[in-house]
């Protein structure tokens, strides 16, 4: 095993561009790491339409932010487990979960959408708002995304490096 399997910086760059080109933010976090999915065998339009309901902190609710979601869908494809009944397999992914959304939660304040966007409580309409220059300057999406993917490289090269 080798260091920085994951460059740290790339994938936060990436997880930006994917949210300035359209995607949502849990697909820009996902997208940013689509060659992991690519070499599990999982085609990166699934990948794409898999996140697409996380965007907004769940269908623009604004529960748990998006790029937490796309996080997670990454820890689930490098971590996760299949055998209902690996129950040490359920608590090491669980812990590692609790440990890279507490990341975010320290870096960005919350893991909650509504919470960093510093809306009010309760759902916003399911109507997308259009892209524009206005939109990016008032949502912190981007350097959000950026963040969760950054964090989730981090992470899983500390994972790499202690498997040595």
């Amino acid at each position: 095993m080798r260091d920085n399997v994951y460059d740290a910086d790339e994938r936060a760059a990436c997880a930006r561009k994917n949210f300035l080109d359209g995607y949502n933010c849990s697909q820009s976090v996902v997208m940013a790491y689509v060659d992991a999915f690519e070499q599990a065998g999982i085609d990166p339009e699934v990948v794409a339409r898999v996140a697409s309901p996380f965007g907004g902190g769940m269908a623009r609710m604004r529960e748990v932010c998006g790029c937490v979601s796309g996080s997670l869908m990454i820890m689930g494809l490098v971590e996760g487990y299949s055998d209902p009944k690996a129950y040490a397999a359920k608590k090491r992914l669980y812990e590692q979960v609790q440990e890279v959304a507490g990341r975010y939660r320290d870096e960005n304040g919350s893991i909650v959408c509504r919470e960093l966007l510093g809306l009010g409580k309760g759902a916003d309409v399911p109507t997308p708002e259009r892209r524009t220059q206005t939109y990016y300057r008032k949502r912190p999406c981007a350097d959000l995304c950026a963040s969760a993917a950054r964090i989730m490289a981090e992470y899983l090269n500390e994972i790499e490096a202690a498997g040595d």
